[in-house]
């Protein structure tokens, strides 16, 4: 069973020992309808502070009521915002809730541990989370970190979810084995709503290097389809000419979305990945 309180406590390390999440400027200071607060001054409607007149301001941006109060000329600056919001969402599928051995965590949680990382960052700024299908509002603070989990670990059975109604940045996370084809027809109605988004690939040092040896049964956790290989070792090199082309599959499919791919293994450090997470947010410039 998922430890949560576990999860969260390492999200919460991880967390703050990335530094803050960085923009590129020309998008994150696009002003947006329902935008968030960047806590810095920019481009919105709500008023931010007061600051000296510089003599590179233009004359009209002076404050005339602020100014007439003392001998000094004040410009008006309003709150920086842009309307981003991240949506997560984590594969349901048996497989995906599974580790090779002792000591790992499963992909499942550790695809949880590196978006929830993501959401916290985000949510600190000032910016909206959620899961995607979920039903819930996305929203930011200590209590939309605690749905992002709840959400994350609560057993999402059926069909993928459908787009939501807003634009959003999207990270959905799998080992992504069903065939690329399979994937396309998912991810495309997310993509035409979620410009930007990342296919966060996780998968146990087992499922890379094949490590098998003799006879071996193996199958994939919640099908009842098995296969057994009398010499496992045999197939190896083939095993691993195909994962390789499926990952190059997932990472063509990903262009295509004008997404972006992250790979990550168990056995890596979890900041490793989560900052790789984060670097992929950051390379569409923060607008949604």
């Amino acid at each position: 069973m998922t430890d949560l309180a576990a999860l969260r406590s390492e999200a919460e390390i991880i967390a703050s020992s990335l530094p803050p999440l960085t923009f590129k400027s020309t998008a994150s200071e696009a002003p947006h309808v329902g935008s968030a607060g960047r806590r810095k001054a920019g481009t919105g409607e709500h008023f931010w502070q007061y600051r000296r007149y510089a003599k590179e301001d233009d004359a009209h941006r002076v404050d005339w009521r602020r100014s007439a109060q003392g001998d000094d000329l004040y410009v008006r600056e309003t709150e920086l915002e842009t309307a981003r919001t991240a949506l997560f969402w984590c594969d349901p599928h048996q497989g995906f809730d599974w580790r090779g051995g002792e000591g790992r965590r499963t992909k499942a949680d550790e695809a949880r541990v590196l978006m929830l990382a993501l959401g916290i960052l985000l949510s600190r700024e000032g910016d909206r989370i959620g899961v995607l299908g979920s039903g819930r509002t996305p929203g930011f603070g200590k209590r939309a970190i605690d749905r992002l989990l709840e959400d994350l670990a609560t057993d999402q059975s059926g069909d993928f979810p459908p787009p939501p109604r807003a634009s959003a940045f999207a990270v959905v996370a799998s080992d992504f084995y069903d065939p690329a084809e399979t994937w396309e027809k998912r991810l495309a109605p997310l993509a035409e709503t979620c410009r930007e988004g990342v296919l966060l690939a996780i998968a146990d040092p087992v499922e890379v290097e094949f490590p098998f040896q003799g006879r071996v049964r193996l199958r994939r956790p919640g099908e009842a389809i098995a296969r057994i290989f009398g010499r496992a070792q045999s197939i190896r090199e083939a095993y691993r000419e195909k994962f390789k082309a499926n990952r190059e599959a997932l990472d063509g499919l990903a262009k295509r979305l004008g997404w972006r791919l992250v790979e990550h293994e168990t056995s890596a450090v979890s900041l490793a990945g989560a900052a790789a997470l984060k670097k992929a947010l950051e390379s569409f410039g923060g607008k949604a």
